[in-house]
């Protein structure tokens, strides 16, 4: 009997999964799930489960691809085990997997409406520009920072609060997304401390790699800790004393975590990112809730005498 062997050059799906890394998908599936819930109105099931599936197993794993792709000979330094400087991933298919991806978020996105299929094109558009030339926005520590934040964070609340309102958020929604996107630039910089050898090695200017590892850390908290204190003053301005409260002792428990952290910068930022930022994390759907909670201002009177119609507030 024959026994028919599977092509080399064809990936297995246990490696492409790893090139998707999993573990990446939970923080825009999150923020997406912080975005429905402060919409405070019925959920759409199905719009629901494909902005689930496109913040996280599709967009978020097609920037990962294109991401490994474009840093293959930065992973050949700083993590050689990789599916692709491994050699387990062969020739081109980390691109491959990148575009097809990519084609594959943008059909699910169709399922979301327009505002929800132009939030998939415009993170898709991030994605790739983080990544590859000429852009190449991580090559800047600063930069590429900030745009991980606001596609990890803020487009994909920014998205599903859209997606069941079916308008633009409010101007409420549209802060605490853009604060808690903020803040995730700290959460950015604690990711490159891994890698710091390698970029330096290549080029690229991460922030631990341009400051230092203990001057990146201690900016890195300093921007979690702000953008959280923003959060917490947004609340109490919003008179939801109780959701301001809650937020703030999950924030000084991570400003606690963060001594620890400082001690040892680039040993604690794995230890940190599992404790410290769940927590951050926790807080974010707390003030969702809370603004999903919160009651709307009185309508406006309206004037009989001139039959004016009677307008409602903006929450």
């Amino acid at each position: 009997m024959t026994v028919t062997s599977v092509t080399p050059s064809m990936p297995r799906p246990a490696v492409v999964l790893e090139l998707l890394k999993p573990i990446t998908w939970f923080a825009p599936m999150w923020a997406f799930a912080c975005g429905v819930v402060s919409a405070g109105v019925a959920v759409d099931p199905v719009r629901l489960v494909a902005g689930l599936l496109v913040a996280g197993p599709l967009v978020c794993a097609a920037s990962q691809a294109a991401n490994d792709w474009y840093d293959r000979h930065v992973d050949a330094i700083n993590e050689p085990n990789r599916p692709i400087p491994s050699g387990r991933l062969p020739g081109r298919w980390g691109l491959y997997v990148a575009i097809l991806w990519t084609g594959l978020s943008l059909a699910v996105g169709t399922l979301l409406g327009p505002w929800g299929f132009g939030a998939t094109v415009v993170a898709l558009l991030l994605a790739w520009a983080y990544s590859a030339p000429p852009l190449r926005f991580k090559q800047d520590g600063w930069l590429g920072n900030f745009v991980c934040g606001m596609s990890y964070e803020t487009l994909p609340w920014f998205t599903g609060a859209a997606v069941m309102l079916g308008t633009l958020p409010s101007a409420e929604i549209l802060a605490l997304a853009v604060l808690y996107g903020l803040g995730a630039h700290g959460i950015m910089t604690l990711n490159d401390f891994k890698s710091v050898e390698g970029d330096l090695a290549s080029g690229v200017r991460s922030l631990p790699a341009r400051l230092g590892v203990r001057p990146a850390a201690i900016l890195a908290c300093v921007t979690m800790a702000a953008s959280q204190v923003a959060v917490v003053a947004l609340l109490v301005v919003w008179a939801m004393p109780i959701v301001a409260s809650i937020v703030a002792v999950l924030l000084l428990a991570q400003l606690f975590l963060m001594r620890r952290l400082l001690a040892d910068p680039k040993g604690k930022a794995a230890w940190y990112n599992a404790t410290g930022t769940s927590l951050s994390v926790l807080g974010m759907m707390v003030a969702a809730v809370g603004l999903a909670l919160a009651e709307p201002p009185p309508p406006v009177p309206c004037d009989i005498a001139t039959s004016d119609a009677c307008v409602v507030a903006p929450r």
